[in-house]
């Protein structure tokens, strides 16, 4: 079998080095690289791409062999059919690891095409370290701090034109994600006493983004891998699979849009004033739904969220969760809520993807106050009733970390929430019991039993629970 380059790929374009990428691990090349590489082909971008490593040990070295090239694998639904598509990702140009040679690093700065920087170094990536003071030389130990030595050199390079200066668009899965990298770097700069000057240039000739990336990308398929490697007809280590479907919504300002314009080339990109609606959009519907299903799911003994949703009860259930109780709440385009719901429920569907409950079931106390109350008292300041559905899973919450043991479920939190749990599990007064744990505010950020129909809500709730399956509990649901 032959191994992936660009000789016996046969690529012959090599593009000037436009974009520089902290990460190469497979959400950028699953999410990122591939846009990049559609934009080559459909809009003429020619951009190259020069991957720096932000960890000591990474991936450069492999993506090093195979010369940048690598295939990409979106598997999954679109409009109810099966879609397999690959594409050989051809756009990144070069690698390295600014560990062991932070001269070369230094040097892309000094790229004069050089007009973007996009970033994913996970969500810890962002953070200031006031211990983060390097000699000079040495490279700095965080993410913000290696940007601001990335920036000095391509201002003393440029001597501080103001046309010198980059977009810069973060990928990390942390709010305001852009704000937060520029206070960073400003904050270096205070620490490392860097001009003032330095710092006007920073503000005023860069362009810093927040963004909201989606896109699951389950990486390495290594259980096919044998049969992949044998259907593409190359021994290519660094195969990422991922879903169909993406988004990218990116706040930030005009300049952007000229720098990175896949908003023009059917890639589902958008330039926005203002990411929060998009971001409780997310955090509602979609995770909203994978949260609100994981104790339903689990009781009823489902393993995967395609199988909840494919579910004869739990499908409906899940489906008027999501479009009678989570999207009457939220403050966009009915019509956009709903095409991106059904998006969802797609994606859920997606048959090349084993997405198992008792992953997403990791830390649901608190994943659950931040992605469904909102919602349940958002539903309860509109319509003035509970929403049924949300208290239903809210009740089976509770029951299945009241009984997780029982039936064999091991549940991954913080130790306080299982000890609290655990230390009520003999509680027989339901009234009692809910009024307890709706009460803590370590828990819920607030005392929950302020709101009396949310109470009665999860109490009836959880009496059904009690006196019968909960199979039988949602099937009453849905046709009441």
């Amino acid at each position: 079998m032959k191994l992936l380059s660009r000789d016996t790929a046969n690529i012959t374009t090599n593009f000037p080095i436009k974009i520089v990428q902290f990460g190469e691990g497979n959400f950028l090349r699953a999410f990122a690289d591939w846009m990049i590489d559609v934009l080559n082909e459909k809009a003429d971008f020619n951009a190259g791409v020069a991957v720096v490593q932000p960890i000591e040990h990474g991936l450069v070295d492999l993506l090093e062999k195979q010369e940048g090239l690598y295939h990409l694998l979106m598997r999954g639904l679109s409009n109810g059919q099966v879609k397999n598509e690959q594409r050989l990702i051809s756009c990144i140009q070069r690698t390295l690891n600014p560990f062991t040679d932070p001269d070369a690093y230094l040097e892309l700065a000094r790229i004069p095409e050089l007009s973007l920087i996009l970033s994913n170094t996970t969500e810890a990536g962002i953070v200031f370290d006031a211990d983060d003071n390097p000699d000079n030389g040495v490279l700095a130990k965080t993410f913000p701090g290696k940007l601001t030595q990335f920036l000095l050199a391509r201002y003393h390079h440029f001597e501080g034109a103001a046309d010198s200066g980059v977009g810069i668009i973060p990928c990390e899965l942390i709010d305001r994600n852009g704000d937060k990298l520029f206070q960073a770097i400003l904050q270096y700069v205070e620490l490392w006493g860097l001009s003032k000057e330095f710092g006007r240039w920073v503000q005023d000739s860069n362009y810093f983004a927040n963004t909201l990336v989606d896109r699951i990308v389950p990486g390495y398929p290594r259980e096919e891998i044998d049969e992949i490697k044998q259907e593409l007809g190359y021994d290519d280590q660094l195969v990422v699979a991922s879903e169909l479907f993406h988004l990218w919504i990116i706040e930030g300002p005009q300049a952007l849009q000229e720098i990175f314009p896949a908003h023009k080339f059917g890639l589902n990109v958008k330039y926005v004033n203002d990411q929060t609606p998009y971001r409780s959009r997310k955090v509602r519907i979609l995770n909203g739904a994978h949260t609100s299903m994981v104790p339903v799911g689990l009781l009823a003994g489902i393993e995967t969220v395609k199988e909840a949703v494919e579910d004869s009860v739990l499908g409906p259930f899940i489906g008027e969760l999501i479009f009678e109780e989570i999207i009457p709440t939220m403050d966009l385009p009915e019509e956009e809520l709903d095409q991106f719901a059904n998006d969802v429920i797609e994606r859920f569907r997606n048959p090349f993807i084993r997405h198992e409950l008792k992953s997403i079931s990791l830390n649901s106390i608190s994943k659950f106050k931040v992605r469904v109350l909102p919602s349940i008292l958002g539903y309860l300041s509109e319509k003035n009733r509970a929403p049924i559905r949300l208290c239903t899973a809210f009740a089976s919450l509770i029951k299945l970390y009241l009984t997780a043991d029982s039936i064999g479920i091991a549940l991954n939190d913080d130790q306080k929430y299982l000890e609290f749990f655990n230390s009520r599990r003999q509680e027989t007064d339901i009234e009692l019991l809910i009024s307890t744990i709706l009460s803590n505010t370590d828990f819920w950020g607030q005392d929950l039993t302020k709101y009396p129909l949310l109470m009665d809500a999860v109490i009836n709730a959880y009496e059904k629970l009690v006196q019968q399956p909960i199979n039988e509990s949602i099937e009453m649901i849905q046709s009441s």
